[in-house]
């Protein structure tokens, strides 16, 4: 297969819907820690998320989708979770998955995973993998 477009080589740019940019705002950037680079208003919140450009991308309407949107790969989720309850971040606890008190859930192969929600509904997550990940 012709490798013509080289999108293996390129960085993802990634895109949330939200409706409140305020909110948004503060959330990504403030509790999150995530540097604002660019407010392209009306249409978008722009955030460098380690070197990948987040494009927060503002509608008048949404209807969250019930599944992560966007996540973070972590050292020590156990820490990370800490710090993200601590800037008043809840973690959701959903009744199918076995999560310890902290809402961290322990896959098959190892990898922990919690889930929280930003001001608009989307469900972001953050993972601690394995050695052998994914």
């Amino acid at each position: 297969m012709a490798d013509q477009a080289n999108l293996h080589r390129r960085n993802i740019v990634a895109f949330v819907p939200i409706v409140n940019a305020a909110q948004a705002k503060t959330f990504y950037g403030d509790v999150l820690g995530l540097p604002l680079v660019g407010e392209e208003m009306p249409f978008a919140l722009v955030f460098d998320a380690n070197g990948i450009m987040l494009r927060l991308v503002i509608l008048s309407e949404l209807a969250p989708a019930p599944w992560t949107v966007l996540g973070w790969e972590v050292p020590d989720i156990e820490d990370t979770v800490r710090k993200l309850e601590a800037s008043g971040v809840y973690f959701e606890r959903y009744e199918h998955m076995q999560q310890d008190a902290r809402g961290i859930w322990k896959s098959p192969n190892g990898a922990k995973v919690a889930w929280f929600k930003d001001p608009d509904g989307n469900v972001l997550s953050v993972s601690e993998f394995t050695k052998a990940h994914p």
